[in-house]
């Protein structure tokens, strides 16, 4: 007789079921609060095989190998005073895989334990006869948490650290955007709120002693597994003489092929024959974090042969390919976007990629280049492909000559991808009919049921499981837009036309807009229509 191996989600349930409370499992990118750990010990925890989660008002969730161990229950008590304590089974396996990433599996000091040095700190430096200095950004345990913080984002695929101080008595919350979301991840103390972020100042080489006006940086970091890891720093003043600091963590990759970024097949062929092309403009556009620069080296990748050469400005440079040569601005010597374009136009390029255009300059001389025998690639921060044009003619530039430049403008968002191994397909109400109709469009609806055939009779749903952490969402997908400068575009362009004639044109000529491409993703099982609408509206 074969061994079956029991799937995961039913041992769970029996586990519930025999204990009377709710089955938790983990998985390695789950965010729980350092904090929660402050004033426990990771060696404590292994011997009695428990594990706080998470702390919401006086109620603490516990994962307990055993939730009817009286006696551990009335331990745990004593660990939270004045909170209630909710018990929920788990695995020991997994509570022993929690303890270990806390206690950075034997490389690293883990964060609860230099949480718990800096609260010793506080209570030495209460005392009056301690004679202690306060704590500064030298200080040993702010510099391992500082490392800590970014070692543990970097290892969770967060993109971005957002470090938040609120006060002199609040903590400073430190929270990690993973796959588009962002989760509080540790609290500090907020006697050390002006430490950590002067630290982080110091790694990025700005001035610690400017906190009235922002300030930019980069800090390149080396992990325990000797991963490189280089961040893009902006610190921002609030309230009370206090600083935000938000980290951007960017790590070198190759470029994606167009084939796997979900682009339907009509626009991966349109955006080939737009690069082919001699010379033009070609634009990607849409919100910080939305995949921009990874489509335009994915254009790339589709014309890097040895008969183009091949320039790009970055700000900064993220992803690698060999046969290009890419510069990194520095304005603080003053090699901005404008700069290493004119440079660009002396060296004999064939194309041109420049990471934005973020002013009226910087536009100006992309459009030139592409008019005078250049491909140019660049992003722009807007809501739409249409709108994108209204922009850059707010700007100042030239209508006719953006006209006659312009060959593609893409527009892109990100949202949740269902996970693959737990969504569940069901047969929609009448009411999530109707929403799918009105927010598709009545008239373009009609259209596409012509072409494709058939009604909605099944739609897909998150349900949750082991491998996307019980949220029902795992990776992200990507929904599009694209405008082509057709010779009717190009004399809207040329008149200034409104915003609602280039969209009345596009559509004519067969786009299709973010919120179209996001439905057709829906009904193809890949995200959800609550999640498009948050990325993209009609």
């Amino acid at each position: 007789m074969l061994d079956a191996e029991i799937p995961l989600a039913e041992v769970g349930q029996a586990l519930s079921e025999f204990y009377g409370c709710p089955f938790v499992s983990f998985e390695t990118r789950q965010l729980i609060a350092p904090e929660l750990f402050r004033n426990l010990k990771l060696d404590y925890l292994r011997r009695h095989h428990w594990v706080p989660i998470r702390k919401e008002g006086n109620v603490v969730q516990v994962a307990m190998d055993n939730p009817a161990d009286l006696r551990r229950i009335l331990d745990i008590r004593y660990a939270f005073p004045g909170c209630t304590v909710q018990p929920a089974v788990a695995l020991r396996r997994d509570i022993e895989r929690v303890l270990d990433r806390l206690a950075g599996q034997g490389t690293e000091q883990s964060i609860p334990d230099i949480l718990g040095e800096l609260v010793r700190e506080i209570d030495q430096e209460k005392k009056p006869d301690s004679g202690g200095d306060a704590i500064d950004e030298n200080n040993s345990a702010i510099v391992r948490l500082t490392n800590q913080i970014i070692a543990e984002a970097y290892r969770m695929g967060a993109s971005d650290i957002h470090l938040e101080p609120y006060g002199d008595r609040k903590e400073t919350v430190v929270r990690f955007r993973v796959e588009g979301t962002c989760a509080t991840f540790m609290k500090i103390p907020a006697a050390y709120r002006r430490a950590v972020v002067s630290r982080i100042k110091i790694m990025a080489n700005l001035d610690i002693a400017e906190r009235r006006k922002p300030q930019d940086g980069k800090i390149r970091f080396k992990n325990g597994q000797g991963n490189e890891i280089e961040l893009r720093v902006a610190t921002l003043p609030t309230t009370s003489g206090n600083e935000d600091v938000v980290m951007r963590i960017l790590t070198a990759k190759s470029p994606l092929p167009l084939t796997a970024m979900d682009l339907p097949d009509p626009l991966i062929s349109s955006l080939k024959q737009a690069v082919e092309k001699p010379y033009g403009i070609v634009l990607c556009v849409g919100p910080t974090g939305s995949g921009k620069t990874t489509t335009l080296h994915a254009l790339l990748a589709e014309i890097n042969t040895d008969q183009r050469k091949i320039w790009t400005v970055e700000d900064p440079v993220e992803i690698t390919q060999e046969g290009l040569r890419q510069l990194q601005v520095q304005p603080k010597i003053g090699l901005t976007f404008a700069t290493a374009l004119r440079a660009f136009l002396r060296a004999d390029p064939d194309v041109i990629m420049v990471g934005e255009m973020r002013d009226k300059e910087t536009a100006d001389i992309a459009i030139e280049a592409s008019l005078t025998g250049h491909l140019v690639l660049s992003t722009l921060h807007t809501n739409s492909a249409v709108e994108t044009v209204t922009r850059i003619l707010d700007m100042g530039c030239d209508s006719f000559n953006f006209a006659d430049a312009v060959l593609a403008v893409l527009a892109k968002r990100l949202c949740k991808r269902l996970c693959l191994a737990c969504k569940e397909a069901y047969e929609p109400m009448d009411e999530e009919r109707q929403a799918l109709v009105h927010a598709y469009g009545l008239e373009d609806w009609v259209g596409r049921m012509e072409r494709h055939g058939g009604s909605v009779s099944i739609l897909w749903r998150p349900r949750g499981c082991e491998e996307c952490n019980g949220t029902g969402f795992k990776g992200r997908v990507g929904l599009y837009e694209l405008l082509l400068g057709s010779d009717t575009m190009k004399r809207l362009i040329q008149s200034h036309a409104r915003t609602h004639e280039l969209r009345q044109c596009a559509k004519a000529e067969g786009m299709i807009s973010l919120v179209q491409d996001g439905i057709d993703k829906v009904l193809r099982g890949d995200t959800t229509l609550q999640e498009v609408k948050k990325v993209a509206i009609r």
